[in-house]
């Protein structure tokens, strides 16, 4: 049973990955493109937290919480640059 719900997580990673990387190609503004960015990167945080579990090493864990601080910085000087400029 956790061997399927693991797979379907993968299928659903990929999904997003795939749709991610189409919104990034053909975004149609800059935030468009800024948030497939985002959306790139919590996919890639999801498949830390993921690996981690399956290798049963949950120091990945502090990874991809730093991983996260620094994309949500990243957005928001990207935000703040779209806007008004720095």
């Amino acid at each position: 049973m956790a061997d399927a719900i693991l797979h379907l997580a993968l299928v659903l990673i990929a999904f997003a990955i795939l749709f991610g990387v189409i919104r990034l190609i053909r975004g149609d503004s800059d935030t468009d493109r800024v948030i497939a960015i985002d959306l790139l990167t919590i996919v890639s945080i999801s498949i830390i937290a993921l690996g981690a579990h399956i290798a049963g090493r949950f120091i990945y864990l502090d990874v991809a919480i730093v991983y996260g601080l620094l994309s949500f910085l990243g957005v928001l000087a990207v935000a703040r640059y779209l806007e008004r400029g720095l």
